[in-house]
C-alpha cells in the first residue's frame, strides 16, 4: 500500500516539474507587404529562442513562426520581430490591427536592415498618428537587464559609419516598439559565418542584447 502511494506521489510530482518545462511562447516574424525582404535573417529568431532559454530560461518554443499584421494570430505572439531592406506598406486593416495588438500588450521589434529607415517611419504613423520615433537614453531599462550595456546597442555591422542608434515609440508610458538603427542586430543573431568578417564577440553581444529585449518585454 505504501509503494503504491509513493509511486503514485512520485508520478504526480513528474508531472508538476515536467509542467514548468512546457514550452508556452512562441516568437514570430512579421511579414509585410511591399516587396520587401521580411523573410530576412532567416536563422536569427531560432538561435535568439536557444539563447534565451539557456541563459534567461524562458520557455519559448525551439521554431519561430510566421504572422501577417492584419491576422489575428498576431495576439498570440509577446514578440514580433521584423526586418528588411527595402519597401513596407500596410494597409489600413493591418495598421489598425497593429495598434490593437501593440496598445494592448505586444511588442514590435523593428530592425533596420539597412534601407528600411526611410519605408518603416511612415508606414508606422499610420499605426501611431500622434507618437514619434524617439531615440531611448543610454540608461533605459531595456540597455540593463541581465547583460549591461552602458554605451548602448552594439554594433554588428558597418554601412555608412553612423553610430547604432534605439528609437522607441512610447504609447502611455509603455514602449511599445523598438526600432534599431544602423546596428544590424539580427545579423547578429544568425548562424555564425553567415556574414564573412564577423566573430563570436559581436555574435555573442548581438545574442545578449537581444536576451535584453525579451527580458523586458517579459516582466514589463
Amino acid at each position: 500500500m505504501k509503494r503504491a502511494i509513493y509511486a503514485i506521489c512520485t508520478s504526480c510530482l513528474l508531472i508538476l516539474i515536467s509542467s514548468f518545462n512546457v514550452p508556452t511562447y512562441k516568437m514570430a516574424k512579421l511579414k509585410y507587404s511591399g516587396g520587401g525582404d521580411w523573410y530576412g535573417d532567416r536563422t536569427a529568431l531560432p538561435n535568439l529562442i536557444k539563447f534565451c532559454n539557456e541563459n534567461l530560461k524562458t520557455n519559448f518554443e525551439t521554431d519561430d513562426d510566421i504572422v501577417e499584421p492584419g491576422s489575428a494570430q498576431l495576439f498570440n505572439y509577446p514578440f514580433i520581430f521584423m526586418t528588411g531592406h527595402g519597401n513596407v506598406i500596410f494597409s489600413d486593416q493591418e495598421a489598425a490591427n497593429l495598434r490593437k495588438y501593440l496598445t494592448g500588450g505586444g511588442f514590435l521589434h523593428i530592425d533596420d536592415n539597412y534601407g528600411l529607415d526611410k519605408f518603416i517611419r511612415p508606414q508606422m504613423k499610420k499605426v501611431f498618428p500622434e507618437l514619434d520615433f524617439v531615440e531611448l537614453p543610454l540608461n533605459y531599462p531595456i540597455y540593463h537587464q541581465k547583460f549591461p550595456f552602458p554605451n548602448g546597442l552594439p554594433k554588428i555591422h558597418e554601412h555608412d559609419g553612423k553610430r547604432p542608434q534605439g528609437f522607441g515609440l512610447i504609447y502611455k508610458g509603455r514602449l511599445v516598439c523598438f526600432y534599431t538603427y544602423e546596428c544590424d542586430l539580427g545579423n547578429g543573431w544568425e548562424d555564425y559565418g553567415t556574414y564573412a568578417g564577423d566573430t563570436q564577440e559581436s555574435r555573442l553581444k548581438a545574442l545578449k542584447m537581444g536576451a535584453n529585449l525579451i527580458q523586458y518585454v517579459l516582466t514589463q
